[in-house]
C-alpha cells in the first residue's frame, strides 16, 4: 500500500492507495488520455472531472 500527503480544506491528510485503487485510476487515466482529453502533459479540465467522476463511481465511494 502506498500514501501520499495532500491538502484538504487547509489540512493534511493521507490519501491511501493499494493496487486496486491505482490500478483503476490508471486505466481511467489511459481511457481519457485515448478520448483526447491530454492534448499535452495535462489533463484537461474536462478530462479531470471525468477521471473523478469516474473514479468514484468505480470504486464505489466519494474520494476526497
Amino acid at each position: 500500500m502506498s500514501t501520499s500527503v495532500v491538502e484538504v480544506n487547509g489540512e493534511k491528510v493521507k490519501a491511501m492507495w493499494d493496487k486496486r485503487l491505482t490500478k483503476i485510476f490508471c486505466g481511467i487515466c489511459i481511457k481519457e488520455i485515448l478520448k483526447g482529453n491530454r492534448p499535452g502533459t495535462h489533463f484537461t479540465k474536462d478530462g479531470w472531472l471525468k477521471i473523478m467522476t469516474n473514479f468514484e463511481k468505480e470504486i464505489g465511494d466519494e474520494y476526497g
